[in-house]
C-alpha cells in the first residue's frame, strides 16, 4: 500500500508509521504540491494546507485513491467534484479542535457579559468609575447552538456548567449531554427571539451558506448575543453590518469571515459592538498532536479493515 503524507510533518509521522504498515510505501509531499515519488498507484492521502488548484492536481494524480484525510474539520474546500464521484472514503478531525474553540466560545460570552473591553480601556485611562457599569451573568441566560457536532457538544457541555439554559440542533436529534432541547436542523428559526446568545457550530454547506441573514436577524432578542465559529459564508456579513450599525441586537464576535484575512476597508473592523478575532480560536500546542493520532489510528483501523472514524458524508457536506 502507497501513502501520499505532508512532508511537513515527516519527522512526527515518519517514526510512527512502521508499527502500523511496516510494508506500505510513503511518497512525501511539498506544499507545493510537488511529490518525491511516483503516486499513480497510492491508496491513502492525507491533505495538508495545500490550495485549491494544487489539491485538484493533486487528486487528478491519485487515480487509485481510496481514502482522503482532511486535517480539519471543515471539509467544504475538499470535497470537489473529483472527489465526490469517485469511490473515494473522506475522513475529518472533527473534534480535536472542540476543547480550544468551545474555551473560545466562553471567552467571547463572558466577554460580553462582564464587558472586559471597556474595563480594559479603563485600565488604560486610569478610570476608576466601577458603578458607571453593569455587569451580567451568563447563568440562567439562554444559549441557542446552531450545529450540535462535536464542537457544539463541547460548548453545550461547558456553558451548561455556568448555569445556562442550551438548546441546540442537529440534523439527527438525540439527548445531548449539557443541552435542554436538541431541535432538528430548521427549528432553531422560531427560537431566535427567545435566545440570548447564537452560536454558530454548523458546517458549510449549500444549505447553511448564506442562512444567517436579514431576516433571522431581525428574528433574534434585541439583547441577543451572535458568536460565528464555524465558517463564515454562513452570515450574511452586509445583513449583519446593518443590524449591529443600527442596533437591531446587542452584539456579535466573529472568529470567521466571508473573505479572509479581512480585508482592511471592511466595516467589520470599525464596529463598536462587534469583536472580531483572526480566525484562531481553534490554536492550542496540542491540535497537532491530537490531528495526527486520530489519522494514526484511523490508518491502524484501514489496515485492519476496521470502520474509520469521522467518516463524512460527501453528498451532505460534513
Amino acid at each position: 500500500m502507497k501513502l501520499v503524507l505532508p512532508g511537513r510533518v515527516r519527522d512526527q509521522l515518519a517514526p510512527r508509521l512502521s508499527a502500523i504498515t511496516p510494508d506500505s510505501e510513503v511518497v512525501w509531499y511539498e506544499e507545493n504540491g510537488e511529490f518525491d515519488g511516483n503516486v499513480a498507484d497510492a491508496m491513502v492521502f492525507m491533505r495538508w494546507f495545500v490550495p485549491p488548484p494544487l489539491f485538484a492536481n493533486m487528486i487528478a494524480a491519485m487515480p487509485n485513491l481510496r481514502w482522503l484525510h482532511i486535517p480539519r474539520a471543515g471539509v467544504d474546500g475538499s470535497l470537489i467534484p473529483d472527489v465526490v464521484q469517485r469511490d473515494i472514503i473522506v475522513t475529518n478531525s472533527a473534534g480535536v479542535h472542540a476543547i480550544p474553540i468551545s474555551e473560545f466560545v466562553l471567552m467571547f460570552m463572558l466577554g460580553h457579559a462582564k464587558r472586559s473591553a471597556e474595563l480594559r480601556n479603563f485600565q488604560a485611562a486610569h478610570t476608576w468609575r466601577p458603578r458607571e457599569m453593569q455587569l451580567q451573568e451568563l447563568a440562567g441566560k439562554t444559549l441557542l447552538i446552531i450545529g450540535l457536532g462535536q464542537i457544539g457538544q463541547a460548548i453545550a457541555e461547558r456553558a451548561a456548567a455556568f448555569g445556562m439554559h442550551v438548546i441546540g440542533t442537529r440534523r439527527r436529534p438525540r439527548p445531548t449531554p449539557g443541552v435542554s432541547e436538541v431541535l432538528g436542523d430548521d427549528g432553531w428559526r422560531e427560537r431566535l427571539v427567545g435566545a440570548d446568545y447564537v452560536v454558530i457550530a454548523a458546517p458549510l454547506t449549500a444549505e447553511t451558506r448564506g442562512m444567517i441573514g436579514t431576516a433571522e436577524l431581525a428574528a433574534m432578542n434585541p439583547n441577543g448575543y451572535l458568536i460565528n465559529i464555524a465558517r463564515g459564508e454562513i452570515v450574511d456579513e452586509p445583513a449583519l453590518i446593518a443590524a449591529l450599525q443600527n442596533a437591531t441586537i446587542a452584539g456579535a464576535a466573529l472568529d470567521v469571515f466571508a473573505q479572509e484575512p479581512l480585508p482592511a476597508e471592511s466595516p467589520l473592523w470599525d464596529l463598536p459592538n462587534l469583536t472580531l478575532t483572526p480566525h484562531i480560536s481553534w490554536s492550542s500546542p496540542e491540535i497537532w498532536p491530537r490531528t495526527l493520532g486520530l489519522f494514526l489510528e484511523n490508518l491502524r483501523r484501514y489496515c485492519a479493515g476496521e470502520p474509520l472514524r469521522n467518516v463524512v458524508d460527501k453528498h451532505a457536506g460534513y
